[in-house]
């Protein structure tokens, strides 16, 4: 069991604010990966608390087209979205624990109540993105500045479906944090080629995302 008695207590009063249902969509493998039994058996866990959230279980390598059609390229992967807009959807890439786990809670809440808070301003600007912006925020489950990056990506994704929010949990995937230069976290990836470090205010990671969009015009 990964929730103490106080731990679902908490989550069960949390979940009271739901409104709508919740899809979570997890891909794991026969052969469960380092840490995908782990993922499975947490969200399960937290599923069992709500009857507004559905958990579907599919196989990375036998459900391929529906893992294509939903973006997902590596696992333990937890995808949530509203049941009635799978297209509003974020992603978690790594077991969401430890600070982590606040994001997954986060997460789950916008996507039922459709509310998210940020400036009314900032909202007009995502609402108008007509490109692909993917973003992925780097972190570890012990960061505790983590979750607040991760929740500015997330509200943006919901905002938009033409953006791609991922919560990437370094250690889990270290060849990604070569890749992406990840020496401290959180650490915001856009694009491929435009960072951020820390938890930065929401409006300069909108700003970074309208850089980002004007070098490939």
């Amino acid at each position: 069991m990964f929730l103490k008695a106080d731990d679902e207590k908490f989550v069960r009063e949390f979940f009271t604010k739901l409104t709508e249902p919740v899809k979570i969509s997890y891909f794991t493998q026969n052969l469960e990966c380092q840490y995908c039994r782990e993922t499975r058996q947490l969200l399960e866990e937290v599923v069992a608390l709500s009857d507004k959230l559905k958990l579907e279980v599919y196989n990375f390598q036998t459900d391929k087209a529906l893992a294509d059609i939903l973006g997902v390229d590596k696992i333990p992967a937890t995808v949530i979205s509203p049941e009635k807009n799978s297209h509003a959807r974020v992603k978690f890439y790594g077991i969401p624990a430890g600070y982590e786990f606040t994001s997954l809670l986060e997460a789950i809440l916008m996507a039922s109540t459709g509310q998210i808070d940020l400036e009314l301003d900032l909202q007009k600007i995502v609402a108008a993105i007509d490109r692909p912006v993917h973003i992925q925020v780097f972190v570890t489950p012990t960061c505790p500045y983590c979750p607040s990056a991760v929740k500015a990506a997330q509200k943006l994704a919901f905002l938009n479906p033409n953006i791609q929010a991922e919560m990437v949990e370094s250690i889990e995937f270290p060849h990604l944090a070569n890749r992406y230069s990840v020496r401290g976290v959180p650490r915001t990836v856009i694009n491929e080629d435009w960072s951020l470090e820390g938890a930065v205010p929401e409006k300069m990671l909108v700003a970074k995302i309208q850089e980002s969009l004007r070098s490939l015009a």
